[in-house]
């Protein structure tokens, strides 16, 4: 699957094939990535649709020790809590393969988000630009951490997220700026429930996935029911 330099839609059959062109899509990255530099430095997104890809990649063979994983946002509740997103993402796949734990960069966001914030931008300021971004989209068009409504410092990497429409309320989310320049970002929108928010950032919409999608070079991937 490649990349081009605008963002381009794919619609595709349905959920599971999304996962599976997702997966295929970040192994061949990842090749890439390695044979060049040695190391594939991916952002990792929370939600149904990316999870389905980790179970994917957890089955594949791949230079795993060269991988160096990031998160895109993260919840602040503790450390070993299901809803975070490093918490299913490792019992999905990366414990499941010989990624070392140095490699695995969690957000500390049970530090609360202001601290988490600070220390996480502080982490990934010497390692941009990401080789891979993977996100997904709300039904409101938000994506990571990133709600419709809320102002996004330009000059920020990490952000405080307070008052989040989801819960918890407070969580951590990188920002377009942090994804400026990425090798390229993979959105995965699966599910009637997208349908709309898909709709609207296709009209113009300043969604928070729009403004995010025009950082790097962007792939959608959408299964039938998204696309409408």
């Amino acid at each position: 699957m490649e990349f081009d330099t605008s963002v381009r839609f794919e619609i595709l059959a349905d959920g599971d094939t999304v996962a599976h062109t997702a997966a295929a899509t970040i192994l061949a990255e990842a090749q890439k990535a390695i044979g060049a530099r040695g190391v594939f430095r991916i952002v990792l997104a929370g939600g149904a649709t990316p999870l389905a890809a980790y179970r994917l990649l957890a089955q594949e063979s791949a230079d795993w020790p060269a991988w160096e994983i990031f998160f895109g946002d993260e919840r602040c509740v503790p450390v070993d809590a299901d809803e975070r997103n490093d918490v299913a993402a490792r019992r999905a796949w990366i414990r499941r393969v010989p990624i070392s734990r140095d490699r695995l960069h969690s957000i500390p966001a049970e530090l609360g988000a202001e601290r988490a914030a600070l220390a996480y931008e502080s982490e990934i300021r010497t390692v941009r630009p990401f080789d891979l971004v993977l996100l997904g989209i709300g039904e409101d068009g938000h994506t990571a951490s990133l709600f419709p409504g809320r102002e996004i410092p330009p000059e920020a990497l990490v952000i405080p997220v307070h008052h989040a429409p989801k819960p918890p309320p407070d969580r951590v989310s990188l920002t377009p700026k942090a994804f400026e320049e990425a090798g390229g970002m993979l959105i995965l929108a699966t599910g009637e429930s997208k349908r709309r928010a898909i709709q609207a950032w296709q009209n113009g919409n300043d969604l928070p996935v729009a403004r995010t999608a025009l950082a790097g070079r962007t792939l959608v991937l959408m299964d039938q029911a998204a696309a409408g």
